[in-house]
């Protein structure tokens, strides 16, 4: 028997890109139901059941803080999960990451309210969101990582797209579950026993997400390094030596999801609040929600697909400054009470425009890192960014100060954070898309120069 019969060559493991978009998909959804839903509970029903005792305006703020504080715990989850996630693999994380959100959400259904046990009801609130914090830290990292490295290598961009389709799926069966009871249920109903049940109802998308994940194989890519030997024992530290560029990039990139908050969270309470003098109805609102991000599902994978094309750059810039312009005159439109307009303008800016970003992004930072340090690249460097973006409902909200006529400020804030965004995507590595997977975020270093014999009189070389 030969040496090479002693130790046959490992196979690689087949790509199963539909299957890994598929539990990409799931999961996304429930974090973003779970987003949508407490965003959407923030701003119509946690003030009186949470915050009574402060006026509204106060109480909205902050109950708007509690959504933000699980982008507190974000950036630290992302260390700890980036680590998992690069050390062990995809799989565990997107296990792990999906039971703990799914039972932090259903417990938030669970809990007392502030005239029952007083503080402890808050208290108790930014627990459960702390623990639903640190669940998202790992979740589209892990996602975008599984379906990335399963993906061919010419359809990185749309098979990476069903994580955020996932986000548009859920943002829309939230609302679905919402709007029935916000327009059925007395007030008082909704307040006592109604706000419960679309946290309930998470449990069912955990055990359809949890039987998919758990069937799903670990990626060729980590496999095959698993094999080499070349998984780091200590990935995050791999990651701030080597690529610390890249993470910075993709901290500030990541700042585009600014908009999501605006558009799902903060222009809710603009329109419905009577502290700004309630112009538009909650239905009215929550169909916006619906419709838009319907039509979001459908454009989504389009714009990936053109970026398989012509590349992430040119499709994330667009949308990014787009955006800017459009939050500015859904703003504008809310302050009118304009219900159509609000409607063409919402319809545009998050179910087309800020499609654009949304559907390359999973690819655009995927392909800032080498596999051995992909998940905790973007996972640290998204979750720092997220973390700035779920404030955004909050830093609004002070922007506003109680006074509809400062909806101008928020629309300032929301301008230069887009642009910021699209400098830093519009400064990165170009063509990522063109390259194999194997060679994405690799460092190449310039090939020796050789040096040339010098020639002496006599005609000899020395």
């Amino acid at each position: 028997m030969t040496h090479l019969d002693a130790h046959p060559p490992v196979p690689t493991p087949a790509r199963t890109p539909r299957k890994a978009a598929i539990a990409a998909w799931c999961g996304s959804a429930l974090e973003y139901y779970d987003f949508a839903i407490y965003g959407t509970a923030s701003a119509l029903v946690f003030p009186e059941i949470f915050f009574p005792e402060a006026d509204r305006g106060a109480a909205t703020v902050a109950a708007f803080a509690t959504f933000g504080v699980a982008y507190v715990a974000r950036p630290i989850g992302s260390f700890f999960m980036g680590h998992v996630g690069d050390r062990l693999g995809r799989k565990r994380v997107l296990v792990a990451t999906l039971l703990l959100m799914g039972v932090s959400t259903f417990l938030v259904g669970c809990l007392p309210t502030y005239p029952q046990v007083g503080l402890l009801a808050p208290a108790l609130l930014v627990v459960l969101r702390l623990l639903q914090g640190l669940s998202a830290a790992g979740e589209q990292a892990g996602a975008n990582s599984m379906s990335f490295e399963h993906a061919p290598d010419h359809r990185r961009g749309f098979f990476t797209s069903f994580t955020l389709g996932g986000t548009q799926g859920g943002q829309i069966i939230a609302p679905a579950v919402f709007l029935p009871l916000a327009a059925v249920l007395p007030h008082d109903q909704l307040l006592s026993w109604g706000w419960r049940v679309p946290f309930w109802i998470s449990a069912v998308m955990v055990v359809v997400g949890y039987l998919i994940r758990r069937s799903l194989d670990e990626t060729p890519e980590f496999q095959a390094e698993r094999v080499d030997h070349e998984v780091p024992k200590a990935p995050v530290g791999v990651l701030l030596r080597g690529h610390g560029v890249g993470v910075l990039r993709v901290f500030v990139a990541a700042f585009i999801a600014m908009v999501n908050t605006t558009f799902g969270v903060f222009a809710l309470s603009f329109a419905t609040s009577d502290a700004y003098g309630a112009k538009i109805s909650s239905t009215a609102m929550l169909w916006l929600a619906i419709v838009a991000n319907i039509v979001a599902i459908c454009v989504i994978p389009l714009w990936a697909v053109l970026s398989d094309r012509v590349g992430r750059k040119p499709v994330f810039v667009s949308g990014a400054l787009g955006s800017a312009v459009l939050v500015t005159l859904f703003l504008w439109a809310i302050s009118l009470g304009s219900t159509p307009l609000v409607f063409v303008t919402g319809i545009a800016l998050a179910g087309v425009v800020y499609s654009m970003p949304n559907a390359v992004w999973p690819a655009t930072y995927a392909e800032y890192f080498p596999t051995k340090v992909r998940l905790s690249g973007m996972a640290i460097g998204t979750q720092f960014g997220f973390a700035l973006a779920g404030f955004t409902p909050t830093i609004s909200g002070a922007l506003m100060a109680g006074d509809a006529g400062n909806w101008y400020k928020v629309a300032i804030f929301a301008v230069v954070s887009c642009v910021v965004s699209a400098v830093a995507v519009l400064t990165g590595p170009a063509a990522t898309h063109r390259l194999a997977t194997r060679e994405v975020g690799v460092r190449r270093l310039p090939s020796p120069r050789v040096r040339r014999p010098e020639v002496v009189s006599g005609g000899g070389a020395r």
